[in-house]
C-alpha cells in the first residue's frame, strides 16, 4: 500500500459518561483516536451481500494497525457517523486493519 492511499482523517469515539456544566453526569461520544485512513465503498460480491441484508450503507476504512479498537466504538467521517460491524487484521501481520462500518442513519 502506498503512503498516500491513506489520505483521509477519521475519528474514532467511544460513549462514556462525562460530567456536564451543572455537575450532573451523562453519558456522551467522546473523541477517541484521530488517524488517517483509505476510505472506499463496498464492491462485487461484498456489496450484494450487504444488500442482502439491507446494509448498502457500508463502508470499508483501512487504517495502520492500532490495538484497542473494538465494535464499542463509531466512527466520525465527513460529519457522518459509522458503526463498526467488523474488524479484520489484515493478514494478522499487525500492520493494517480493514474495517467495515455502517453509516448511522440521522434522525430527524
Amino acid at each position: 500500500m502506498a503512503i498516500g492511499d491513506l489520505r483521509h482523517r477519521i475519528t474514532f469515539q467511544k460513549f462514556t459518561t462525562v460530567v456536564n456544566e451543572n455537575g450532573f453526569e451523562e453519558e456522551a461520544w467522546q473523541d477517541y483516536k484521530t488517524v488517517w485512513a483509505s476510505v472506499s465503498n463496498l464492491s462485487g460480491r461484498e456489496y450484494y451481500q450487504a444488500a442482502a441484508i439491507q446494509a448498502e450503507k457500508t463502508v470499508k476504512f483501512l487504517i495502520r494497525y492500532i490495538e484497542d479498537i473494538d465494535t464499542s466504538i463509531r466512527i466520525l467521517f465527513k460529519d457522518k457517523q459509522y458503526n463498526i460491524t467488523s474488524i479484520d487484521n489484515v493478514k494478522y501481520s499487525n500492520k493494517y486493519i480493514e474495517i467495515k462500518a455502517l453509516e448511522v442513519e440521522s434522525s430527524g
